[in-house]
């Protein structure tokens, strides 16, 4: 599949933007990079919409290593956004200063070239100059990535790259030359720094982290994650290279191996909401720990119906209505035959090749072409149809009539969230919501209200968002649960390169 897209909320009132900073302990094994938080009152916004990891925003200047004051311009935003982490790191020799995402969710890092010359977004970002690098290299084999609505494409060139007091010699990168639309005209840093398994790498370009390994940068083959979630405090968190930081966590980890290689996917037991003993995975789901994700993404119907749950109000989808007006008879009928409900919707045509259908939306990268494949969200008629179905099974067993069956599934559609997962819920109700949970490793992880609900200035301006968004991956990389920053703020979070697997810990 490549490179995951990203989703994120943009807050118009209190934008909360981290500054980084980096520094290394004395034996220069273990390097911290830290994230401190500011805060911006920000209305004026732009038209459109993008993927989190390429709306992130905010940037300060300073010198690599020091940690700077919070000062810094206001950013012209599209929608909301909760909290982003980024932080600084040197390109060549002397060391370019650029800000990153460092993103578990994507493995290559690039940061805008010099000769970017037509697209916008470079104007404003820091630029990568080879010719005053003494250890540039060139290579220039060509690279292209695409982030669902952000892209890059530029080429491969090769430099060290300075994280903290550490350096990572010969290291492949690709210099931005082209970051079309507003997706990266609306942020603030630079560039990303993937954090992911070579196998989603595009061009295969090794990694950083693999570097850092390789050249016995780091103390352990381990990298772990605090993000700080607490607005009133000014640091934001931090990703420490090499280990992990015990004052920022409790108790002990609860480690997953990691079952495919590419994002750090591990299987998890179940995703439960309040005192309810089953879930939506009574096989099991797939899960990735993903720091380039603000939210919690998940199947469409599960989290249209978490959604319900709590309240949520999501932007109706007429198609889903149409769907279920036309076809929910027909269905309830099949299921009451005792047709397999994942055949229902390829008999009647709405689907094909047993359910999956990619004629929708893609999102590809470079990746997939190389590999001859293609992933992305299924057509829409046949994805509301097999959530219908699961529905409606679900209320068959329980005896419902079909009259309320049918009503049942028409205000699902309600629920659904808008396309880029935006679901609104009442503030005041926040006390009367269930919380959620996730076991993992035979560990249950639950986040409550106030926890995984997004509040938006104070008072009668206050606004509340659901942290659940719907994202179908297809096949065979999907369906996947992402479990972004709302959870990893939660839970401390360790990844263990040396030992293929990932931990989590309540956040201290």
């Amino acid at each position: 599949m490549g490179t995951l897209f990203k989703v994120s909320l943009f807050l118009s009132f209190l934008l909360l933007l981290l500054a980084p900073t980096a520094y290394s302990a004395a034996n220069g094994k273990l390097v911290r990079v830290g994230l401190k938080k500011r805060k911006i009152n920000q209305l004026n916004q732009l038209s459109g919409h993008a993927g989190s990891k390429e709306r992130y925003a905010g940037r300060n200047s300073g010198i690599l290593g020091n940690i700077r004051d919070s000062d810094s311009d206001a950013i012209a935003l599209t929608n909301y956004m909760d909290a982003q982490y980024y932080g600084e790191i040197g390109v060549g020799t002397p060391p370019q200063k650029f800000t990153v995402i460092f993103d578990t969710g994507s493995s290559n890092l690039w940061v805008p070239s010099a000769k970017c010359y037509f697209s916008m977004a470079c104007l404003f970002h820091s630029k990568y100059k080879s010719s005053q690098s003494s250890t540039y290299m060139k290579n220039g084999k060509s690279a292209a990535i695409q982030y669902g609505t952000g892209s890059i494409s530029g080429f491969f060139s090769q430099d060290s790259i300075t994280l903290g007091d550490l350096v990572v010699k010969k290291q492949d990168f690709i210099e931005a030359t082209k970051e079309p639309g507003v997706t990266f005209l609306a942020a603030k840093f630079d560039g990303i720094l993937g954090l992911g398994f070579q196998e989603i790498s595009v061009g295969d370009a090794v990694p950083v982290w693999y570097k850092m390994v390789e050249q016995g940068l780091v103390q352990e083959p381990v990298f772990s994650f605090w993000l700080n979630r607490n607005v009133e405090e000014n640091e934001g968190g931090e990703l420490v290279f090499g280990g992990v930081d015990a004052k920022h966590f409790k108790g002990d980890h609860t480690y997953v191996p990691v079952t495919q290689k590419g994002y750090w996917q591990f299987d998890m037991g179940d995703v439960l909401i309040g005192d309810n003993t089953t879930g939506f995975c009574s096989d099991g789901c797939a899960a990735i720990a993903d720091s380039g994700t603000s939210l919690l993404a998940g199947p469409t119907a599960v989290i249209t119906q978490i959604n319900q749950a709590i309240g949520a109000a999501g932007v109706m989808s007429q198609q889903c209505k149409t769907l279920v007006d036309h076809y929910g008879k027909t269905i309830i009928e099949k299921l009451l035959t005792e047709i397999r409900p994942e055949k229902i919707c390829s008999q009647m045509n709405l689907c094909t090749f047993d359910g999956s259908h990619d004629t929708g939306m893609i999102i590809e990268s470079v990746v997939d072409k190389n590999n001859g494949k293609s992933s992305g969200l299924r057509d829409e008629m046949c994805n509301y149809c097999e959530m219908a179905v699961g529905w409606m099974e679900n209320q068959i067993k329980r005896n419902q009539s079909e009259k309320d069956i049918i009503h049942y599934a028409d205000q699902l559609c309600e629920k659904l969230p808008s396309p880029m997962g935006e679901s609104g819920v009442d503030c005041n109700k926040l006390s009367s919501m269930p919380n959620i949970a996730f076991t993992i490793g035979g560990k249950t992880f639950g986040l409550s209200p106030q926890e995984y609900i997004l509040k938006v200035g104070e008072g009668k301006a206050a606004q509340c968002i659901s942290g659940f968004t719907a994202m179908d991956v297809a096949p065979p990389r999907g369906p996947l649960w992402i479990l972004g920053d709302i959870f990893m703020g939660k839970y401390h979070t360790v990844f263990d390169y040396g030992n293929s697997r990932v931990g989590f810990a309540e956040a201290a």
